[in-house]
């Protein structure tokens, strides 16, 4: 499933002042839009700190094939989700970035 992609740095900092959950692998911000709109957009970010150029872009592909795989089941309509890669992103066991994300997204879920 593909999701519309976070473009605008507007929305990247709206997301800055929403919820996060962070851990180990990955930093995830989830803001509720409240527009009408019931899509889930992501944006994934990798600062410097990340690595170089290669590093960064490792990275942002785990986190998207992440995305990819949990957000349909754990991701809720009308919201945005922001990935920030950590150090151990790009070099962590595949199993355990799922895990991360996983935990993050079930933690960002609003109470019912």
């Amino acid at each position: 499933m593909t999701f519309p992609v976070l473009k605008n740095r507007s929305d990247f900092l709206a997301a800055n002042k929403a919820a996060y959950q962070a851990r180990p692998t990955v930093v995830i911000q989830a803001r509720f839009r409240n527009d009408g709109d019931d899509t889930i957009r992501i944006g994934f970010t990798a600062t410097k700190k990340t690595g170089g150029s290669v590093k960064r872009n490792r990275a942002k592909r785990r986190m998207r094939e992440a995305a990819r795989a949990l957000l349909p089941d754990y991701g809720r309509p009308g919201h945005d989700y922001v990935f920030i890669a950590r150090d151990a992103t790009k070099s962590c066991p595949w199993q355990g970035l799922l895990d991360d994300v996983k935990r993050a997204l079930i933690r960002l879920s609003p109470k019912v």
